[in-house]
């Protein structure tokens, strides 16, 4: 399964950041993925992922057949845990 993570550009930050949350539940499970950066700010600066998502919230995750799962960090991470990632 070839996954795309859509994060901010802010990879220094750790800990409770949304993306970094989704990013680290990606690495515990082992599931492989390429990493897109897009702006953290301004939110404007994120045409590209607006156009994919209808919306300017980070992080998202793509799949090779163009299906984004664009929810909350926190259910993301529990899909990831639970191994329900393409449900």
């Amino acid at each position: 399964m070839a996954i795309k993570l859509h994060r901010c550009s802010g990879t220094a930050i750790r800990g409770s950041h949304p993306c970094w949350k989704v990013q680290r539940a990606l690495d515990e499970a082992g599931i492989d993925y390429e990493t897109v950066k897009h702006p953290s700010f301004p939110l404007g600066r994120r045409k590209e992922h607006l156009a994919l998502t209808s919306q300017q919230k980070l992080p998202a995750i793509e799949f090779d057949d163009g299906h984004v799962l664009s929810e909350e960090s926190d259910a993301l991470v529990e899909r990831i845990r639970s191994g329900r990632l393409r449900d």
